[in-house]
């Protein structure tokens, strides 16, 4: 992939830091626009001097065309996650989704910029159909009264709009889909950070003996996790071989339950506990796994397994857990 100048919405955030180091490593120009309402300038401290840091609000016309003169290609990023935000502040996350998005679109019609690559998600599933899920099955808002969906229903919205903006305005529109993404410092809210860190707290408690632990529902939920640094790898072969107005799953077709992934945690302890099964909020679905074989016609093949991952993952979040 030849060298390029990259501007990156929500580079701070957990994916977008990261995607921030594979593109400097890879030789390209970065700037990175983000205010770290929901991410960091931690993760970019360590890059100061290699990039170009924007600080502002994705809500603001002004600085998002001013951060897209002179970039290549813009990698849209910047969102509201964390599934607080999706039931306390859904207005909130809806107006970061389409006023975001509109500012990306006018800000590259005026710069001039020919690609974008947007970040979705695999909310805009909800429950799938079937599954494993491909990229052609239908997106969809299952009641518009459950403020969860604000999330799901703002992504499908920006991609809406990049693919048919990108129809008539740009030489390449691409759009990626994450499934489950972890690894050290994802924050605080996942279900992986959740587990290390009550765990951590409930083993302390009790030194020995199996330890109750609840759970959201009965455990059996599935889902299939995705290392960060596969993540990444995904993204950049989408980045130089995506197609244009092009939709790719990033993620792994292994799946594990709630209950699984929850006694591998707490065998990294080296402790057993015994399910509780408790309440689901509502809009949860029981089983997300992704069909990634549009990735891997790219040439993507996962290297990390489930316990090597949660292996570092845990270790960092135990190291940090009480500033993480």
């Amino acid at each position: 992939m030849s060298a390029k100048h990259y501007l990156v919405t929500g580079g701070s955030g957990f994916l977008g830091s990261a995607l921030v180091r594979a593109l400097l490593a890879a030789g390209h120009r970065v700037r990175v626009l983000d205010n770290h309402f929901r991410g960091s300038a931690g993760r970019l401290a360590e890059l100061e001097g290699e990039l170009e840091l924007v600080e502002a609000d994705i809500r603001d016309p002004g600085s998002v065309t001013a951060a897209c003169r002179g970039v290549d290609c813009v990698c849209h990023l910047a969102y509201i996650n964390g599934t607080e935000f999706f039931y306390s502040q859904p207005e909130l996350v809806l107006e970061v989704a389409v006023k975001g998005m509109m500012n990306v679109l006018d800000g590259c019609r005026a710069a001039g910029v020919g690609e974008l690559v947007l970040a979705s998600s695999s909310e805009v599933y909800q429950t799938p159909p079937r599954v494993p899920t491909d990229e052609k099955v239908p997106l969809s808002v299952p009641d518009v009264h459950n403020p969860r969906y604000s999330y799901g229903g703002g992504k499908i919205i920006s991609e809406l709009l990049a693919l048919n903006y990108g129809r008539k305005y740009f030489q390449r529109v691409v759009v990626f889909r994450p499934h489950n993404v972890y690894g050290p410092d994802m924050g605080r809210e996942h279900v992986i950070p959740q587990f290390a860190l009550r765990m951590r707290e409930l083993f302390e408690k009790q030194p020995s003996g199996v330890v109750d632990f609840p759970l959201q529902g009965d455990g059996s939920q599935r889902r299939a996790f995705i290392y960060i640094e596969d993540f990444t790898a995904g993204l950049m072969l989408v980045l130089e071989k995506g197609e244009h107005l092009g939709i790719y799953h990033i993620g792994t077709s292994q799946e594990v339950s709630m209950a699984q992934l929850a006694r591998l945690c707490a065998a990294w302890f080296g402790r057993e506990i015994r399910l509780i099964p408790g309440p689901l909020p509502p809009g949860g679905t029981p089983r997300r796994c992704p069909d990634v074989t549009r990735l891997q016609s790219l040439g993507f093949s996962p290297r990390v397994s489930l316990e090597d991952g949660l292996d570092t993952t845990l270790t960092w979040y135990v190291r940090n857990a009480d500033a993480a």
